[in-house]
């Protein structure tokens, strides 16, 4: 058995790509997307027809240039995602733009924009998680989204204060991202972590077990892994989103695998539990600054492959 095939049999394994070849191959269990995956999959010539549907869509809406561009990417964001649903049996994540992070009504707009795109694809809502910025003002909006029937997938998560929040609003989904609070922490101390002292599987351990000893529904997904160490030392989270290297680098070893999570161990945790209202939200947020600076540099890096989508678009419409 690899070690990919004893990983499911603790966690659901989701694929973190926009190469729906990719997808086809290592069989996972949902499919997520952002910007920047969806911008290299469009420049592959396997999915131009994709990427010329959308254009095509775009034109015949019409508008501005900005609105076309608008209209160009939540096309090609669902097309993408229903192809990806014919290969995967669950979910696909699909992501609001960063620009609306802190724009509660823009992103509610958003998101039921995009599921009613999704409807006219004939796929059900309960197959799509709108991906949401883990802000406050994205936490606010997957409240009530959640009490539509959109499910949501907060991403962008680094603090404990922003997984609270997330439980407590109902949330469907989280992504604590393990290898970008792994990077700053490797850069701030000078040094290498392995194993359970990475301060990325730490964080996602500290929020399963909290999860767990509270009984909160919302689901944890490990995601932004740096290599297959970090995986392993996850192995039982409810789910961990992976790229196609480390599936394949997972699919390749036979090494075997402890659970390390574990639902019903959480409970007998002595853990506190913390409510979470704005003002405790903002001050313990801004408290860390390993929080702060990777969920604004977050932003800001998928703001910039938005620009790239656009420019890219801007070409495919003038042609």
């Amino acid at each position: 058995m690899t070690l990919l095939e004893s990983l499911k049999k603790y966690t659901t394994v989701v694929a973190d790509t926009g190469d729906i070849d990719a997808i086809r191959q290592h069989r996972p269990q949902d499919a997520t997307t952002n910007p920047s995956l969806l911008y290299k999959a469009a420049e592959m010539p396997a999915y131009r027809h994709l990427v010329e549907e959308a254009a095509e869509q775009a034109s015949d809406i019409g508008g501005s240039h900005a609105q076309m561009a608008e209209e160009f990417i939540d096309q090609m964001f669902v097309l993408f995602g229903s192809e990806i649903l014919k290969v995967v049996p669950g979910r696909v994540s699909t992501e609001v733009a960063a620009s609306l992070s802190f724009d509660t009504p823009g992103t509610l707009a958003k998101a039921r924009k995009l599921i009613s795109l999704y409807k006219k694809k004939g796929v059900a809502r309960e197959r799509v998680l709108i991906k949401i910025a883990a802000t406050w003002e994205g936490i606010k909006a997957a409240e009530v989204l959640a009490k539509e029937g959109i499910h949501c997938n907060l991403t962008l998560l680094f603090a404990q204060a922003q997984a609270v929040a997330c439980a407590e609003a109902g949330v469907q989904l989280i992504s604590p991202f393990v290898g970008r609070i792994y990077d700053w922490y490797k850069a701030a101390n000078k040094r290498d972590y392995t194993g359970a002292e990475d301060p990325g599987v730490q964080s996602v351990t500290t929020i399963f077990n909290y999860y767990k000893k509270f009984g909160y529904k919302t689901e944890v997904m490990g995601a932004s892994f740096r290599n297959t160490s970090q995986i392993v030392e996850l192995a039982g989270s409810d789910l961990l989103t992976i790229s196609p290297d480390l599936l394949a680098k997972l699919a390749e070893s036979t090494e075997p695998v402890a659970k390390k999570l574990d639902a019903e161990a959480a409970k007998k945790l002595d853990i506190k539990k913390t409510p979470m209202d704005e003002k405790t939200f903002r001050f313990s947020y801004n408290e860390d600054p390993m929080a702060v600076e990777k969920t604004a540099e977050g932003i800001r890096k998928f703001s910039a492959d938005i620009v790239k989508l656009e420019k890219f678009i801007a070409d495919k419409l003038a042609a």
